[in-house]
């Protein structure tokens, strides 16, 4: 009797998993961490270098000496870049490379030349550096010109 409960109880927990959609698990939707305060994230983009190879649309920040900054942020995009996008885009570089640069610029073996913080930085900071660099996205919408047949 207890064998067959076992195995019933098994075989639900083996029909939910499977059922279960990876993409889904790993969607954006829903995913939300506290807001930031930008001045902070202003403060914690220049404190960890970010600024060594970024600039941002509309921004003046201070040079490193010895470095170009080649990946700019922020500007006219046909597309939003989300909350999601960009905390993506921090803590994990290599999900999705710069577009537009070569491609020995910004990626070594296929993987971002992006220096990972996820042992320094603190969520507060990844929170503050999002809030900072959002509001730097313009959203415009693509032109189309459709040929329209008689």
């Amino acid at each position: 009797m207890n064998r067959g409960i076992l195995l019933l109880l098994l075989s639900v927990v083996m029909a939910l998993t499977s059922a279960c959609d990876n993409e889904k698990m790993m969607s954006e939707k829903g995913f939300r961490l506290p807001d930031g305060d930008p001045v902070a994230g202003r403060e914690a983009f220049l404190y960890m270098h970010c600024n060594q190879c970024h600039t941002i649309e509309g921004e003046s920040l201070p040079t490193i000496p010895g470095y170009e900054p080649f990946v700019e942020l922020g500007g006219a995009v046909t597309r939003v870049q989300t909350y999601g996008e960009l905390v993506t885009s921090i803590i994990n570089p290599s999900h999705k490379l710069a577009e537009g640069y070569p491609e020995d610029v910004v990626s070594e073996d296929g993987q971002s030349k992006m220096y990972v913080y996820n042992s320094y930085m603190t969520v507060q900071e990844l929170t503050d550096i999002v809030m900072y660099l959002q509001p730097h996205y313009d959203v415009i919408v693509p032109e189309y010109n459709y040929r329209i047949y008689p």
